[in-house]
């Protein structure tokens, strides 16, 4: 071998050794810095006739196991998503209080019985009046405020999502930037691994976000692709999009840079978005659903009380609520009896007209009245008050008022009660409630399937979403004009225009309409807009049906105590109106009955049908005990996404941990290497040496 064969071979050494000395020095400086990677010295024989004359340095790498990355990755992601639900599920189980504490919300609906039947012993006390009147709008203003937090919970989660996506398009635009600087210090035979260990710091932050895909480019650098496989970063950062709706559910898009015009849904199942869009779209509006539906059940057995009595005296006008229907809907299909009348301050019956709807007659004083039809109602029940009273119907809601200075109380009878939707006609028309609501929950219209649907414009338009969140589709359907309800089922259901390819809406026999879904993988519904209106002026059918979950998870901040009770206490109705009584003989309602307001006090020990929502089935139990296994629920829910997110972060640290041992730097073993490569150089260096003094002997042998 020549001396410059040796020379070249000890240089190399020397070089490499150079190379890992530096390298290790790296290692041993950025032991304490986060996110930093070892780095080690990718070396290889040099052959030449099969002989070896040196060392070359093929690179310098990260100390980096894929597989370990994915797996922290992945498990980032958990425990991000897992994290924010259970801090905001927290954060409502707050809401509503201490469920075993006097000052939580459900304490408060057990205050209201209490009052009431603590005014049964003295009916006529303005104090005990007064404090059961506070008691139910303690009760209601709590309902209130909790869904109105809830919805801010969930507007909070909103601007969060568009937060983290603008950072997500920040990181995607830095992450596909710094793939060119890896390429070009590679392709020079540079360290690149200062960009990597940047990239790979982002492409962290990023998984915390949402869950992504990660492959490494041939030429340095890495690929960025959504669980789908849709290309994020790259060959150029894709632009994600959170597509917000105040009443639908939100979803992502994703406009790729492959240049192709339309958006790309983009569905995620895991991250910090994932697990807002989950409270937004999905926890919260399901706890505001069945907080509106336990307020709605528990305020439509308190009216049920106080429509079947009434206060002495009576009052002069009794204004019904809002059905969101004309009259002669609002009065079609109606049975059984029930039975006006017409009392003077003493209590006592001047005018008694009993309603037959079964048979469509009405008796007056005994004797026979006008018979009716749904169309001719109001006209023949004017016929029958004789100027002693006056029956209005305006804007969906009854009235009814008495000439003279005459009370009005209503009285099924008891054999054979008026019903409609299960209500009572007084009930139904909440003539007497004593709580009111500005929306029309619990959205049994009693309508059938027979009935003329009475929407005169707009359309619908409804978002269906899948498991995961993601829009399937928007579909605007119009309730077919002077159609009846049938018809707008149909149009609904329709598998061309409607909802029939992902699920079925029904009406069920209280007129209420609930949709299903009829896929193997659940799709749920929610409304994107609707223009619809019944009659002129009325509702709308989202609003008049409870059709979707912006509808129905609002309704729980709608109540408050009927005005004019809340002005006068003395209208509450704590009597019970005795038809035994004649016209014109004993009192039929007296002072000091209290039979009213036991009724009252009774209120959450009647059995009543609950309506499916939120996370709850349909149940058949009394307010008391869905009171019970409502706040049970709800403590539930907190505690199960606690323990999830202590598990998913359990995990995510226990990868993190073998992630950091694989990639860390450990200063014994950058001590060996250390030593290592000080005595490669030295090595390199002595033949260095003897090659100069071999090249001095030899010099002297020539002189």
């Amino acid at each position: 071998m020549s001396l410059n064969a040796i020379m070249s071979t000890a240089t190399s050494g020397m070089m490499a050794a150079q190379t890992g000395l530096r390298v290790t020095s790296d290692n041993i400086a950025n032991v304490n810095t986060s996110g930093y990677v070892r780095k080690t010295v990718s070396q290889s024989n040099l052959l030449s006739n099969g002989m070896g004359v040196g060392v070359s340095i093929d690179a310098i790498k990260r100390a980096t196991d894929r597989f370990l990355q994915s797996a922290s990755l992945n498990a980032s992601s958990d425990g991000s998503r897992a994290s924010v639900v259970s801090d905001t599920l927290n954060s409502a189980q707050q809401l509503f209080g201490d469920p075993s504490g006097d000052t939580s919300f459900f304490s408060t609906l057990d205050d209201i019985y209490s009052a009431f039947s603590a005014a049964q012993d003295d009916p006529s006390s303005s104090l005990l009046r007064t404090q059961a009147l506070t008691r139910v709008d303690d009760f209601l203003s709590e309902s209130s405020r909790i869904t109105s937090s809830l919805s801010k919970l969930g507007k909070d989660a909103d601007a969060r999502i568009s937060g983290d996506i603008d950072r997500v398009n920040d990181l995607l635009d830095q992450i596909n930037g710094l793939n060119t600087d890896i390429t070009r210090a590679k392709v020079a035979g540079a360290d690149a691994t200062g960009a990597e260990n940047v990239q790979s710091g982002l492409v962290d932050e990023l998984s915390k976000l949402m869950n992504v895909q990660i492959t490494p480019r041939t030429l340095g650098g890495i690929y960025v692709r959504s669980t789908e496989g849709l290309p994020l970063a790259g060959d150029g950062a894709a632009k994600l999009t959170y597509q917000t709706s105040p009443t639908a559910t939100g979803y992502l898009t994703v406009q790729l840079a492959n240049g192709s015009v339309q958006p790309t849904p983009l569905n995620i199942s895991s991250g910090e978005i994932k697990g807002l869009m989950d409270v937004r779209n999905v926890e919260l509006v399901s706890l505001s659903d069945q907080l509106g539906e336990f307020t709605s059940r528990a305020a439509e057995e308190i009216n049920r009380a106080s429509n079947a009595a009434s206060s002495v005296p009576a009052p002069t006008t009794l204004n019904g609520r809002d059905t969101g229907l004309d009259a002669q809907a609002a009065i079609t299909g109606f049975t059984g009896k029930t039975t006006i009348a017409l009392t003077d301050s003493g209590g006592v019956i001047q005018r008694r007209i009993d309603i037959d709807f079964d048979a469509g007659t009405m008796t007056v004083n005994g004797a026979a009245g006008p018979a009716f039809t749904p169309a001719d109602f109001m006209t023949q029940l004017n016929t029958a008050m004789g100027g002693s009273g006056a029956v209005g119907f305006s804007g969906g809601a009854l009235s009814i008022t008495g000439n003279g200075g005459l009370g009005v109380a209503i009285q099924d009878d008891a054999t054979t009660p008026a019903t409609k939707a299960g209500k009572g006609f007084s009930h139904y028309f909440g003539l007497n409630d004593i709580i009111r609501t500005n929306g029309y929950s619990p959205y049994e219209t009693g309508l059938t399937a027979a009935d003329p649907n009475g929407f005169t414009s707009g359309a619908m338009t409804i978002r269906l979403t899948d498991v995961e969140g993601g829009r399937i589709r928007d579909i605007t359907v119009a309730p077919p004009l002077g159609g009846t309800m049938q018809d707008m089922l149909d149009a609904l259901n329709s598998r061309a225009s409607g909802t029939g390819l992902y699920g079925q809406f029904s009406l069920n026999s209280k007129g209420q309409i609930s949709f299903a879904s009829n896929s193997t993988t659940p799709v749920t519904m929610s409304i994107q807009a609707d223009t619809t209106e019944r009659g002129v002026g009325g509702p709308s059918a989202s609003q008049l049906f409870g059709i979707g979950p912006a509808e129905r998870s609002t309704r729980g901040e709608k109540f408050y105590v009927n005005t004019a009770m809340d002005q006068n206490p003395k209208l509450l109705p704590f009597a019970k109106l005795d038809l035994t009584q004649v016209v014109g003989g004993a009192a039929a309602l007296a002072i000091g009955d209290g039979r009213g307001a036991l009724a009252l006090a009774k209120a959450g020990e009647t059995t009543t049908a609950f309506s499916a929502a939120g996370d709850a089935s349909a149940v058949t139990m009394t307010v008391n005990r869905y009171a019970s296994d409502f706040s049970g629920a709800v403590a539930r829910k907190a505690a199960t996404a606690a323990s999830r997110k202590d598990a998913a972060e359990a995990v995510s640290s226990e990868v993190d941990s073998q992630r950091q041992s694989e990639e860390g730097v450990n200063l014994d073993e950058e001590l060996i290497n250390l030593t290592t490569y000080q005595q490669a150089f030295n090595a390199s260096a002595r033949l260095i040496q003897a090659t100069k003094d071999m090249f001095d002997v030899l010099v002297g042998i020539m002189r």
